[in-house]
């Protein structure tokens, strides 16, 4: 049984209190009150995660299992327990507020899962909350954590969605105008929900006996290359999770993702992206990027992810410090100090990817550098502006003659600098050694999607389920399953072309 190794809260009712000396608290989803219709499923999910035929979707038990009215027989239902750094400051005790474990499954692939249900009603970690989630941010978890993975990036997994008709009342901008809205829940996957602020809360209430023991259970479940007897395990673990954080959000960066909230309790130790709240993908490149509305003082804006991601490592430092001696310590400052050069290094690998370079040249970093800047100049589209480099030829490029189909281009082209800086990009792809322009553009147009999940996409599919029409959910899954290839179903949506004008002034809120 999961809980077998560690110590459960001895208090076995459901009300909020500090908790203390344990990980998790036993606690059953609440079900809702009225009618509950599952309108999303992962087919790939079902069927590659957790040995599902497609065709369970219609049946009366999966959605009482996803919609938390039915525990599975011998399971026991469980909230985590934990803290956090939020927006720079130790907030304290936080946890589970509306998520429940309800299960761990090991397929037939040897994979090792864990289910948790999001918005399935109150826990001993809810502070204020009233336990739920709304239709407008599950649908939005339920899509992004699909497209993450379908842009191989490292995320946790939807399975399911589901909506009722229960009231949720939010206040979506956090501007005095609550609103009633509908209760939904999705059910999420990941090899392992304990983050950065699951050590630390235990290290800052003096429970170091337990900190060793989740920390022990972490690294023997999920990092096998380290030794269990090894007495500096805990500093490989954290040498790990640190080279593996830089290369979380290199990806991130390579793809114009924001989470939005990355705090301490939101950073995996298994460096996966996890808990999509206000997340967005940036349109017209800007560093200053911030999809966020409550974020007053741009603090995880997307140029500053890099960074933030440097503060949560000290904190998750911080965490172990207990645990080490002085010569470990030093170590483990050293391997932090290390970050920086990881995240550069491998932002720079994924960008001259993007670019289709190959080989070492002194110049790149100059090179993605400029580009970044005549395209920040330009408000040129991120996610087009690559793709289309993958698509026009090289002597369209020498030529300066852009199709206009190539929208994004012809944006950038209009900056007294991209003739310069087009002569030293084709100067270099020259050297790539073996390569074709053939061959190049096949090769970038699979590492640049044609598809994300622009903000205005989810708002479209967001507002039509708000009146039950789940046609766009549907719709936006199966496309972003193929983000590199060209799909015709996606083209007729306009899913490749010049957002809107209405998009420009869309906000994404934190209240979900």
């Amino acid at each position: 049984m999961f809980t077998d190794p560690f110590p459960v809260d001895v208090i076995q009712e459901n009300y909020v209190r500090n908790v203390r000396n344990c990980i998790f608290s036993v606690v059953y989803p609440t079900p809702f009150k009225s009618r509950v219709r599952l309108v999303a499923v992962s087919k790939e999910v079902l069927e590659n995660i957790l040995d599902l035929d497609i065709s369970v979707k219609g049946s009366s038990d999966f959605l009482e299992f996803v919609s938390g009215g039915k525990v599975i027989f011998g399971s026991v239902p469980l909230a985590h327990r934990y803290g956090g750094h939020q927006f720079g400051s130790w907030a304290g005790q936080l946890g589970d507020g509306r998520a429940h474990l309800i299960g761990v499954y090991t397929n037939r692939h040897g994979e090792r899962w864990e289910l948790q249900l999001k918005g399935s009603g109150k826990t001993p970690y809810s502070r204020n909350g009233d336990g739920r989630a709304v239709l407008r941010s599950s649908v939005r978890e339920f899509l992004c954590s699909e497209a993450m993975h379908y842009l191989g990036i490292p995320t946790s997994r939807a399975a399911s969605l589901v909506v009722s008709d229960d009231a949720v009342w939010r206040d979506q901008f956090y501007n005095g105008n609550i609103k009633k809205e509908r209760g939904a829940i999705v059910l999420r996957l990941a090899k392992s929900w304990f983050r950065i602020g699951s050590l630390e809360i235990l290290a800052h209430s003096g429970e170091l006996d337990l900190l060793r023991k989740l920390l022990d259970f972490i690294i023997q479940e999920h990092f096998p290359s380290i030794a269990m007897n090894d007495s500096n395990r805990y500093l490989e673990f954290f040498s790990t999770v640190v080279s593996e954080t830089a290369n979380l959000i290199s990806l991130w960066m390579s793809v114009g993702f924001a989470h939005g909230v990355c705090n301490t309790d939101n950073f995996s130790l298994l460096s996966i992206t996890i808990d999509y709240g206000p997340f967005g993908f940036m349109d017209s490149y800007d560093p200053n990027f911030v999809p966020n509305t409550s974020d007053d003082e741009r603090r995880y804006k997307i140029g500053n992810q890099a960074s933030v991601g440097l503060f949560n490592l000290s904190k998750l430092l911080q965490a172990l410090k207990p645990l080490l001696d002085p010569r470990q310590k030093q170590l483990a400052s050293q391997i932090l100090e290390g970050y920086g050069e990881h995240y550069h290094s491998r932002f720079t690998e994924l960008f001259k990817t993007k670019l289709g370079l190959l080989g070492e040249n002194e110049n790149d970093n100059y090179l993605i550098a400029f580009l970044l800047k005549i395209m920040e100049d330009t408000k040129a589209d991120f996610t087009m502006t690559f793709r289309e480099l993958s698509e026009i030829t090289a002597d369209q490029l020498k030529e300066l003659h852009i199709p206009e189909e190539f929208w994004a281009l012809q944006d950038l082209n209009k900056h007294k600098l991209f003739s310069e800086w087009a002569t030293l990009y084709l100067l270099r792809l020259n050297s790539n050694n073996g390569d074709s322009d053939a061959k190049r553009r096949i090769r970038m147009a699979t590492v640049n999607p044609r598809y994300i999940l622009r903000n205005w996409m989810a708002e479209s599919a967001v507002q039509k389920a708000n009146l039950n029409d789940f046609s766009e959910v549907e719709l936006l899954e199966q496309v972003l399953q193929h983000p590199f290839q060209r799909q015709e179903a996606a083209e007729r949506a306009g899913y490749s072309l010049r957002p809107p004008a209405w998009a420009r002034h869309l906000k994404v809120s934190c209240s979900s």
